[in-house]
C-alpha cells in the first residue's frame, strides 16, 4: 500500500481539480464494532509485549555462537534501516507533485476511497486494485482494478535485495518515485522481482 498522503500546496491541488486527499470515513456501523474489538487489540499488544521478553530471554541465554548470528542479525537490521533513510524509501514519494508521481498521488482517491491497494504485476501493465469505496470488513472480496500503468511508464523496483524488506519503488519514466509498503516482509512481489532482475533496470529521461 501507500503510505499516508502529505497534503500538497494549494495551488497544486486546485490546479488536479481540487480531488479528495483523504480515505473515506468509515460507517459509524462498522467504526462502533471495531471500538468493542479493541479489548483484543489490547490483548495482542500484551501477547506482542510477552513476545519481545521471550526473545529477549532467549538472547541472554544464548551460547555464543547463538550470540554472534544474533549480533550479526542485528547489524543487518541496522544497515537496512539506514539504507531505506538513504534511499527516502521512508517517504511517501519524491516531493514533486507536478512529476507523474505526484500527479497520479493527485487522483489515487477519485479511483476508490479505500486506502490500501493491492499490486499486481501483468503483461505489460502494473495493475493496482481495491474496492470501490473504504470498507472495514471483507475489503479482499470487493477488489476491482482501479488503475493500470503501462510498463512503459513506469516500472517496479526492489531497492534492497540483499535486505529483508517490505518497501518496493514505483519508478515512473520522468525519475519521480512512489513508495509502496508490502504487508509481508520479502512479499512475493519481492520474489518475482527477485528472479527477474531485468525488471529493476529503469531509465530516466
Amino acid at each position: 500500500m501507500i503510505d499516508k498522503i502529505p497534503k500538497p500546496p494549494s495551488d497544486v491541488h486546485a490546479d488536479a481539480g481540487h480531488g479528495p486527499l483523504r480515505p473515506a470515513f468509515i460507517r459509524s456501523l462498522r467504526l462502533f464494532t471495531l471500538v468493542l474489538a479493541s479489548p483484543f487489540v489490547l490483548i495482542l499488544g500484551l501477547l506482542l509485549l510477552l513476545a519481545s521478553g521471550e526473545e529477549a530471554l532467549k538472547k541472554w541465554l544464548a551460547t555464543g555462537e547463538e550470540r554472534e548470528r544474533l549480533r550479526a542479525e542485528d547489524v543487518a537490521i541496522k544497515q537496512r534501516d539506514a539504507a531505506i533513510v538513504e534511499l527516502g524509501l521512508n517517504q511517501t514519494f519524491d516531493g514533486d507533485w507536478a512529476g507523474a508521481a505526484g500527479q497520479f498521488l493527485l487522483r489515487w482517491y477519485s479511483h476508490s476511497s479505500h486506502h490500501q491497494r493491492f499490486v499486481a504485476l501483468s503483461e505489460g501493465r502494473i495493475l493496482l486494485a481495491a474496492p470501490p469505496k473504504r470498507v472495514s470488513f471483507r475489503a479482499e472480496r470487493r477488489m476491482r482494478v482501479v488503475a493500470e500503468i503501462p510498463a512503459a511508464e513506469a516500472k517496479l523496483e526492489d531497492l534492497l535485495p540483499d535486505y529483508e524488506n517490505n518497501k518496493l519503488r514505483l519508478h515512473f519514466k520522468d525519475g519521480s518515485w512512489i513508495v509502496l509498503t508490502t504487508e509481508e516482509v520479502r512479499s512475493s512481489l519481492h520474489k518475482y522481482l527477485m528472479r527477474h532482475p531485468v525488471i529493476n533496470q529503469v531509465k530516466s529521461c
